[in-house]
């Protein structure tokens, strides 16, 4: 896979800035302070999709979706711009001109997923998304965190493996942390947030969660229960 970020920010990120919370979380690169409940508005978000016809929509949608069942069936090595084409009944050509090359194609996956994920855990439901409590919406984070990352480790260790520390300056990762910041702070206020959030974000890292799942073959029910342990050790 390419060391270049095509079009994306590595691991499907936009090109969000993290707005100031006042006394809130800060950003990847700012003081650390204590949380405070986000008015609405103030959370990054990835960049929205260009806006397009209805037809190249629902062909975007067909070779994402046809990527993404290669992905998880052979791993993302296997993808070629002729496979995905044959697989989602989408001429080649428009599969290159929407999206260049496989390289392009993955980034665009990951971009794909992380919006969706995103909007579960900003816009969504409880306890995933607002109106649970802090405790209820970090334990729901970290639990479909595990789950999106045991789902996409192929594709999210070749993106950390072409370019390992891009994750940490990616629309995608400041937007989870100062997702995470914002809870922790609520949780516990006048504690280091930021910093906390790192941490605690940093055991999902995909190199670290690829040993977990694939070497030490440990169940996303193990991992959950883990994660839920480390955070009441000194309770």
């Amino acid at each position: 896979m390419s060391t270049e970020k095509p079009r994306a920010e590595a691991a499907g990120a936009g090109r969000a800035d993290i707005a100031r919370e006042g006394a809130g979380a800060q950003d990847a690169s700012g003081p650390a302070t204590a949380a405070a409940p986000p008015a609405p508005g103030l959370l990054p978000t990835l960049d929205a999709p260009a806006p397009e016809r209805a037809d190249a929509a629902r062909n975007r949608r067909k070779i994402l979706d046809a990527a993404a069942r290669i992905v998880a069936e052979q791993g993302p090595d296997a993808v070629t711009m002729n496979q995905v084409a044959h697989a989602s009944g989408i001429g080649v050509g428009t599969v290159y001109r929407r999206f260049g090359d496989v390289s392009q194609l993955l980034w665009a996956l990951l971009d794909d997923r992380e919006r969706r994920f995103q909007e579960a855990y900003m816009s969504g439901p409880p306890p995933l998304g607002p109106g649970a409590p802090p405790a209820e919406r970090l334990d729901a984070f970290l639990d479909a965190l595990v789950d999106r990352v045991r789902e996409q480790r192929g594709l999210l260790l070749a993106a950390h493996s072409a370019a390992p520390r891009a994750r940490y300056h990616s629309g995608a990762y400041r937007v989870m942390h100062t997702h995470v910041a914002l809870l922790i702070g609520q949780l516990r206020p006048g504690a280091d947030s930021a910093l906390l959030a790192h941490l605690l974000l940093s055991s999902f890292s995909p190199d670290v969660m690829h040993h977990l799942t694939v070497e030490q073959e440990l169940s996303a029910e193990r991992l959950k229960a883990g994660v839920r342990t480390l955070l009441t050790l000194r309770d």
